[in-house]
């Protein structure tokens, strides 16, 4: 039984557009991902993600910017992967949310003025890859053709 929920949540006959989009939105969420945790490409790293998200009143601070920044990172690198895509997806789409309601929401539509739109569009991507899965270029095809096997 539990073979074949998991079976289910790999599987997908989405083809090569699934590649198409998880790739450039598995790697810009890993960056943004990477900012908030590491530091990195020019990030307030953790202590500074942590401080940020504290003054905005999401407490803990330092609990929100390790989900915030681990659903990103380790999220966009399984998208890249096609490892997990669903779940990974799903929890990227929620992380986007929250953002745009916690961050965004007060500033309009347009991200020139600190607004929604690209954390909109990250998660319409990221519902996209939810509902359709990794495709035929996944590790989760590979995953799902073994478990067949089982």
């Amino acid at each position: 039984m539990k073979t074949l929920l998991l079976n289910k949540a790999l599987l997908s006959n989405a083809g090569a557009a699934a590649l198409i989009l998880r790739i450039p939105v598995g790697l810009v969420l890993a960056a943004h991902g990477a900012q908030k945790l590491f530091g990195w490409f020019g990030g307030n790293g953790l202590a500074g993600t942590a401080q940020w998200l504290s003054s905005m009143g999401m407490e803990p601070g330092l609990l929100m910017a390790i989900l915030a920044g681990g659903a990103e990172f380790f999220g966009g690198l399984a998208l890249v992967l096609g490892l997990l895509t669903r779940p990974a997806a799903l929890v990227a789409a929620l992380t986007m949310l929250v953002a745009i309601f916690s961050v965004h929401i007060g500033n309009g539509l347009f991200a020139a003025d600190g607004g929604y739109e690209y954390a909109l569009v990250l998660m319409v991507a990221l519902l996209a890859l939810a509902v359709q899965g990794g495709g035929y270029f996944s590790m989760d095809k590979a995953l799902s053709q073994r478990l067949d096997r089982v």
